[in-house]
């Protein structure tokens, strides 16, 4: 267990330790590095690329400092709140700039700092030849800031910052290329989508401090157990709309695809790694509140399941290879959600499964920049197929994600996944139905997975070879293959290495008490189910897609039902625009037509009139001296009958 592993270091039990009481430069140092680097400008072209590279490998031995003296403290000491200056001061809301050091955030800060680092090493390859790599890497060192940020906050307001924070990081890098009209319109997109999520965690934080007069965590989560149970409700639907947004969970799931817009080391690092995982971190961070709010922690459930079957859905039927990794990151991070939503003990396999899923999902998406780079930034699946004898590295190492994310054992989805899929089939408080519901919920996502995750695999690199003509797939530089191979290690090694050291007891003191439930069917059954759909989900994927007999049309075929409506996302843009686009724009033509007809009516009427007004005057003012007598000659005459009037 990870609590009996001795350091040399001294444990410190009282008080804030030094490593943690510096763990603002996790936060500071890519920080100032993106803010150089913009500042500077053109002068950093030549040696940009290589802070940017050093600013989250600094970070990240921050990080690795901090943990070490975390594990070296007593269980009951490793929770710290580190006020670093008083930040908001008034007479309703007094709030400092803190951070929480401890296990739940350490991991995530760990997670992003290695991961990220690796994936910024790649990046100095990939885009070599990028004429503004120097403000690539500022960006990606934005992000790696604000997501720190929001997962080492010991407030929801300070978390709201690094949520923003990621928010924007994300807007530039997707749309990093954005002379291309498409890349432009993906990135609004994402960013429009995210605003609409933010709602709801502005929402949840209005509930709170009107209910709770606070914002931090600890005296959010203290308040929440005297709050009523509609309060906590209406906060934890909020928070899961915001975490909706983030983590492109149903219904706001639709702008993940569209972002792989961006280079693809911005999907492996921001869509796969970190910033989808965001919203499963506000859940499971929250977990005192939902604990208390049982209607809002089912809807967490019922999202997750529902999002997992509709990322596997879709997943199955995209032919662009950065798409289909899309929608596999929208259905692995929807079990993370329907375990976050299962109390503690799922909270704590949900970030298990985060953590497994960072490595092995970046990796793949890692692999397909490989493939890109040899294939001169082809996507089509259906013009690869080959590809295993001249890109053996890459080969390799996206076969290391592709059993992983299979749940293969032992390779890491083994050990995090099938955690998930048992926790499933647990009903809570006698609720069969529940039980037997979401189990197989998970369990049919698993056979779906195993389906199209062997689909693009063996549409990549096996199979007859359907390349255009120009194409020479050639080995990508070590810059990139090495990240690779490290993160296939993490795929092959990590649930291992996480089961083996205690990671639920690691986790456990940093979440609320929860106890483990018996799944209505036993675990070897569930185990062997799901090993069993999954060998039957990569066996048709196989015959259909990767066997010498296997026929993948160059063309895409005619498809009707369900294959047309997973090509086209299910719809959900077609749904969005009609509910929510296409009412805008009605209200918005209604709202301008009243504004031509009352308000410029009312304006073109006073002109009408002034200038009927001023025609009328016009013909007085004529310029005949006998006019202007005869007037004269009026007046008086009409005075005189006043004033005669008046004396009879």
């Amino acid at each position: 267990m990870i609590d009996n592993v001795v350091f040399a270091a001294a444990a410190e039990t009282a008080g804030h330790s030094l490593a943690a009481e510096l763990t603002w430069l996790v936060i500071a140092i890519p920080l100032a590095s993106a803010g150089l680097l913009l500042v500077v400008g053109r002068a950093a072209d030549r040696w940009g690329h290589l802070l940017g590279v050093a600013a989250p490998a600094g970070a990240f031995a921050v990080g690795a400092w901090a943990f070490v003296d975390l594990l070296s403290r007593p269980a009951a000491d490793r929770v710290q709140d580190i006020d670093l200056f008083e930040w908001i001061s008034g007479s309703s809301l007094n709030l400092s700039f803190g951070l929480r050091v401890d296990q739940l955030s350490l991991a995530f800060v760990l997670l992003v700092t290695f991961v990220g680092g690796l994936i910024h090493v790649y990046s100095v390859a990939y885009m070599a030849l990028d004429a503004d790599r120097r403000r690539f890497f500022a960006y990606l060192n934005l992000f790696v800031a604000a997501m720190v940020l929001l997962v080492l906050a010991n407030s929801y307001v300070l978390l709201f910052v690094g949520w923003e924070g990621v928010g924007l990081a994300s807007y530039l890098l997707i749309g990093f290329w954005n002379q291309r009209l498409e890349y432009a319109v993906a990135a609004k997109k994402a960013f429009v989508a995210n605003r609409v999520g933010d709602v709801g965690l502005i929402v949840a934080m209005m509930i709170m401090f009107s209910q709770f007069h606070t914002l931090s965590f600890d005296g959010v989560f203290a308040a929440a157990e005297h709050a009523s149970a509609a309060t906590l409700t209406l906060i934890g639907l909020a928070l899961l709309l915001a975490a909706c947004g983030k983590s492109a969970q149903f219904p706001l799931q639709s702008w993940l695809g569209d972002a792989m817009a961006g280079p693809t080391p911005v999907s492996a690092l921001i869509h796969a790694a970190t910033m989808v995982t965001a919203g499963v971190y506000l859940v499971v961070r929250s977990g005192p509140i939902f604990e208390q709010a049982p209607a809002a922690r089912l809807a967490v459930v019922v999202v997750g399941a529902v999002t997992l079957l509709y990322g596997a859905i879709v997943g199955c039927a995209k032919d662009d290879m950065k798409k289909a990794l899309a929608a596999s990151t929208m259905s692995q991070i929807g079990y993370m959600m329907l375990a976050a939503g299962l109390g503690p003990v799922g909270g704590v396999f949900a970030i298990m499964h985060l953590l497994t899923h960072g490595f092995f999902k970046a990796g793949m998406f890692l692999g397909a920049g490989s493939v890109m780079h040899a294939m001169r930034d082809q996507v089509d699946m259906r013009r690869f197929g080959g590809l295993d004898k001249f890109m053996k590295i890459t080969w390799l190492t996206f076969m290391m994600g592709w059993l992983a994310i299979l749940g293969v054992p032992p390779f890491a989805g083994f050990f995090s996944k099938d955690k998930i899929i048992e926790q499933a089939f647990v009903a809570p408080d006698g609720q069969l139905w529940q039980g037997w519901v979401f189990g197989l919920v998970a369990l049919f996502g698993a056979g779906l997975t195993a389906f199209y995750m062997s689909r693009l695999f063996f549409m990549v690199f096996y199979g007859k070879a359907r390349w255009t003509d120009g194409q020479h797939p050639h080995e990508s530089p070590a810059l990139m293959t090495v990240p690779m191979a490290v993160l296939a290690l993490g795929s092959v090694l990590l649930g291992l290495i996480l089961t083996l050291v205690g990671f639920d007891d690691y986790l456990a003191p940093a979440l609320v008490e929860g106890h483990h439930g018996e799944p209505v069917l036993g675990a070897p059954i569930i185990m062997g189910a799901t090993l069993a759909l999954v060998v039957v989900g990569a066996l048709i994927a196989w015959t259909r897609f990767g066997s010498a007999k296997a026929n993948v049309p160059v063309l895409p075929p005619a498809a009707d039902g369900l294959i047309r409506a997973a090509r086209a996302d299910l719809y959900q843009d077609t749904v969005n625009h009609a509910l929510f686009v296409r009412p805008g724009q009605v209200l918005v033509a209604q709202a301008a037509k009243a504004d031509d007809d009352v308000v410029d009516g009312a304006v073109r009427g006073l002109a009408w009139l002034v200038q009927g007004v001023g025609g009328l005057v016009a013909r007085v003012q004529n310029g005949y001296a006998r006019s202007y007598a005869a007037t004269m000659l009026a007046g008086v005459i009409l005075l005189a009958a006043i004033v005669l009037a008046g004396r009879l």
